[in-house]
Parts: C-alpha cells; structure tokens; sequence
C-alpha cells in the first residue's frame, strides 16, 4: 500500500466506524450467524428497506465483514463474527458506544479539546461523561457492556501472568460488573472478594458473579474517599479516567485499607505503546484522564505510599499490563 493510499486508509476510517456501527444496530450480525440468508428476508427481520441494505451489505462485503456465497445471498464472515453479541470477544457494544450520538459528537470537537485543555465531552455536552451515563441509562448499559468486552480477555489471563499465592480477599476497585473480580475469584477458590463501584457502575454485577456469589460482596461506594479492606486490590481502567490529583486520592484510599504485605494491581495500557497512545486521546475526548509511562505510575504510586515491584507481560492479547505494588 502506498503511503498516499494509507493516509486515505485513516482519514476515511470513520466511514468504516459508522458502517459497521450500522450493522450492529440493525442487528445484521445476529441476523446472518447460521445459514446465508437472502436480502428480502434479511430486510423483512430487521426492518429495512431492501435497497439501502443491499448497499450497506456491499460496503461489509468490501470490508470482508460479510461475503456473498451466491447472489442475492449473504453470510458473516469470520472477520465479522466479533460483531455478535455472544462472541468470546465481542465488541459489539464497543462499536454501539463508538458510534453513539453523544459520543460521536465529542469526537467531533478534538481540535478544541487540544486548543484549550478542556475535556471534549464536558464542552459538548455541559457535563463530565460519567454524570451523562446515570442520566442516560441505556447508554449506561451499553458503557457497561463494552467495559465488560475489555475486560474479559484481560481477567482470563491475569491469574496466569502474576503470581496471586496466598490473596485472601480481593477488593476490585471500580469493578463495574464483576468480570475482573469473578476471574480472579475462579483462580482463588479460598479468596472472598469484594466489589467496589457506584450504584449505576455496579448495577450488573449480581449476574456475572452468581458462580460465586457465596465468597463476594458487593458495596456502592467513593472511591475517591474511601475503599474496602484487603490483601489484593484491584484498579482497572480506572487511574486512566482521572488527572494526577484525583489519581491521588484512589491510591491513599488504597493505601489506607490494604492489609499488611498486600498488593495492589494497576491495570492499564502502558505508554508508549499504541494502545496506550490511541487511548490517551480518547482520555483528553472522554473523561480528562490521561495514560502514562512507567515513570509516570512509579512516581504516582510513590507519593501515595506504595513501591512499584514489577510490571507483567500485555494480558489477553491487548496491551493492558499489570503494574505490581506493595506498600512502602
């Protein structure tokens, strides 16, 4: 590929965004899991005019999302099988989130983002994301689902990276809906565990952790002020949502409630990877966090009272590490 045929690669990606947001609208992935399926019936179960669909099936097809064994007939491809919603790594709520409107729209003011500091989602929309979502409760499910889609090859993987010998109770701060908790639960059948998130962040959490519902609480709570007790806690995805000063004040509320010789786990892209770098910009649109280096987490880490001890391997396939600390 040319360099010239590249840059028109990126500068049209968010075409390819918006169609394949479309397709898991509509449902088409669900629509097309079996059996190739012929686009009058595709058009008749999802409620769409035959025409425009045939045109969206072709720019799939383009895409090598979707393939058309014979004419008139379409099928998903095994590119396309993450769009389903009970794929192992789906990323189908991921993509409804990309695409939605108050989402899109953030993305839409970078430029001034850039400009003046300020965080896109809050100029956008007169309010921090966080605060929209528990007015908004069907984007708060779709948050949440995808949250859970990021989480999941990361939790089945953490057990076999980093040493978690002797964990007694393990509190997942900002847990969301338990799918960190319930993985390191299942490689710690001694271990009782504790969920810590808001009301809304929570709010899914008794149907992920039913397998282990008799060894795990969940409590509603700030983290900014005050967290659990115990001797392995979790932070994923959290310290990214957050400048350093808030950063800060989830650490020393880690640091006061973890149990002697216990250990905190940070979880987050590191830089300078791409992951980390790509996300960093969806930090300064979403929330006015930020990523950070090694540096960065060692020097954060030590003003609240905890000593950086070592950094694992990318987990599940992403670039999501786990950076290991003990109090100092």
């Amino acid at each position: 590929m040319s360099g010239y045929a590249e840059l028109a690669r990126m500068a049209f990606g968010a075409v390819t965004t918006q169609i394949l947001h479309a397709a898991v609208r509509l449902g088409l992935p669900e629509a097309l899991r079996c059996a190739p399926a012929p686009l009058d019936r595709l058009a008749r179960d999802l409620g769409a005019d035959p025409g425009t669909l045939a045109r969206l099936l072709a720019a799939l097809t383009a895409l090598g999302v979707t393939a058309q064994p014979r004419p008139g007939h379409y099928t998903l491809t095994d590119l396309g099988q993450p769009l389903r919603a009970d794929h192992p790594r789906s990323m189908r709520s991921g993509l409804l989130l990309l695409g939605d409107g108050a989402v899109w729209q953030a993305w839409g003011t970078l430029a001034d983002s850039v400009r003046t500091g300020a965080t896109a989602f809050d100029q956008v929309h007169g309010r921090p994301l966080f605060d929209h979502l528990a007015a908004d409760p069907a984007l708060a499910r779709i948050f949440n689902t995808a949250m859970r889609e990021g989480t999941e090859p990361v939790a089945a993987d953490l057990a076999a990276a980093v040493d978690l010998t002797g964990a007694r109770t393990v509190v997942d701060v900002g847990g969301g809906d338990g799918t960190l908790l319930a993985a390191l639960l299942a490689a710690l059948p001694r271990a009782h565990g504790i969920l810590l998130d808001t009301a809304a962040g929570a709010a899914d959490s008794a149907r992920t952790l039913r397998g282990v519902a008799d060894r795990c609480t969940v409590e509603t709570g700030d983290f900014f002020t005050a967290v659990p007790s115990g001797d392995l806690m979790t932070l994923k995805g959290i310290l990214h949502d957050w400048d350093d000063e808030r950063c800060a004040l989830i650490l020393r509320a880690c640091r006061t409630a973890i149990e002697p010789g216990g250990r905190l786990l940070v979880l987050e892209p590191v830089l300078p990877s791409r992951q980390a770098v790509m996300s960093d910009i969806a930090m300064l649109v979403y929330t006015g966090g930020r990523e950070r280096d090694g540096r960065e987490y060692r020097r954060l880490l030590s003003e609240a009272g905890f000593e950086l001890c070592g950094v694992s391997r990318p987990l599940g396939g992403t670039q999501v590490r786990a950076l290991i600390a003990k109090p100092a």
